[in-house]
């Protein structure tokens, strides 16, 4: 792992990133609120990569499904009769309503609730009820789409458009750091949904970096020494770690994943988080905490440790939401950032840079 020196290689270019000698700014202010800013990021930022949408294990018997909302995009993912994954949009062809609620779920028949279609596990359409006899209407051609899906131990991605690169790939880097760590071991003790009021940037800027903990977390900060907190990145994931202090329950790694994933790995247990935008001025974070361990007698410790991170994160919910406010006022355009602590938002920047320039959205 590089050192948090201020000076790193850019993961995308390659070249050299000197935060002391070469100014580094922030994205502009526009980027945080515009709608044509996030009808390019639609497709990207999310349809173009990998996107976390459960675990295998949350889906253990064929028929089990989970729904997920990303960007706009309804997407789900089934076990099917001879239990392999599969993960189709969440829409009917004939009227676009979505087949299911978000969330997991079993159904034995994909059934559109709108008009009573049904769709095998394959996503063919074997039934389209009362909808009359004409010879231009053919089964075969009004099936569900499909959505390209892979796992990696034991988590679940879908890459909406087909292109991103192989997943093992894109998360090389990732694989490498968590490594050590058990992950597929780790139980599901429970979820916990979050609805932030910003865009999802104004929030990804404040957990990318841990310049912000003295003021915004107080507990945080006696947990951890701060003098020695690094942020370094590497392909697609920003790494934060720190010191700990006798107590503490925030040992191991802080992850976040390019574009709105985010994963902290402890020696028993772990998190993952979706950061899901709604428009330019809404999110929902979507936590999972898990165990290595979930005997009844753990459970009050457990407990108190996804207390205590649902504090942590909903701490940073003010000071993003009067930010956003202020990015949409007109007076602030962008800002600098500390080659200290901000490299890791440098990064995330530059990815979106690069996904916004392809699409015609510059500075």
């Amino acid at each position: 792992m590089a050192p948090d020196t201020g000076t790193q290689a850019s993961a995308m270019t390659g070249t050299m990133i000197d935060g002391k000698t070469t100014p580094l700014y922030t994205l502009p202010a526009r980027w945080y609120h515009a709608d044509d800013v996030y009808e390019a990021e639609r497709w990207s930022v999310f349809a173009a990569t990998w996107q976390f949408a459960c675990r295998e294990a949350d889906l253990p018997q064929p028929g089990d499904y989970t729904a997920i909302m990303v960007a706009g995009f309804n997407i789900f993912v089934l076990r099917d009769r001879n239990g392999a994954l599969k993960a189709f949009h969440n829409l009917c062809p004939h009227r676009a309503a979505p087949l299911f609620a978000e969330g997991t779920g079993h159904c034995d028949v994909l059934r559109c609730r709108y008009h009573g279609w049904a769709f095998d596990h394959d996503g063919k359409l074997k039934a389209a009820p009362h909808f009359g006899e004409c010879d231009w209407f053919r089964k075969e051609e009004h099936g569900l789409k499909p959505v390209r899906l892979d796992a990696w131990r034991g988590l679940v991605f879908v890459n909406i458009d087909g292109k991103a690169e192989p997943l093992g790939d894109y998360l090389s880097d990732v694989a490498r750091l968590v490594e050590p760590y058990p992950i597929e071991s780790f139980n599901k003790r429970s979820d916990a949904d979050f609805a932030i009021k910003c865009n999802w940037k104004t929030y990804t800027d404040n957990f990318v970096e841990g310049y912000h903990i003295p003021g915004i977390h107080p507990g945080l900060i006696q947990a951890i020494d701060f003098n020695a907190f690094e942020t370094t990145y590497a392909k697609h994931v920003v790494i934060m770690k720190a010191p700990q202090k006798s107590g503490s329950i925030y040992g191991g790694l802080w992850l976040w994943i390019w574009p709105n994933m985010t994963l902290s790995v402890y020696p028993d247990g772990m998190n993952a988080s979706r950061i899901v935008p709604h428009g330019p001025r809404a999110t929902t974070l979507h936590y999972s905490f898990y165990f290595q361990d979930l005997s009844p007698s753990l459970l009050p410790a457990q407990q108190k440790t996804i207390d205590t991170n649902c504090e942590i994160v909903r701490e940073d919910f003010g000071i993003c939401e009067q930010s956003q406010a202020n990015l949409e006022a007109g007076i602030y355009q962008r800002g600098p950032l500390s080659p200290r602590h901000e490299m890791g938002v440098k990064y995330y920047h530059d990815e979106v840079r690069a996904a916004l320039n392809s699409q015609g959205i510059r500075e």
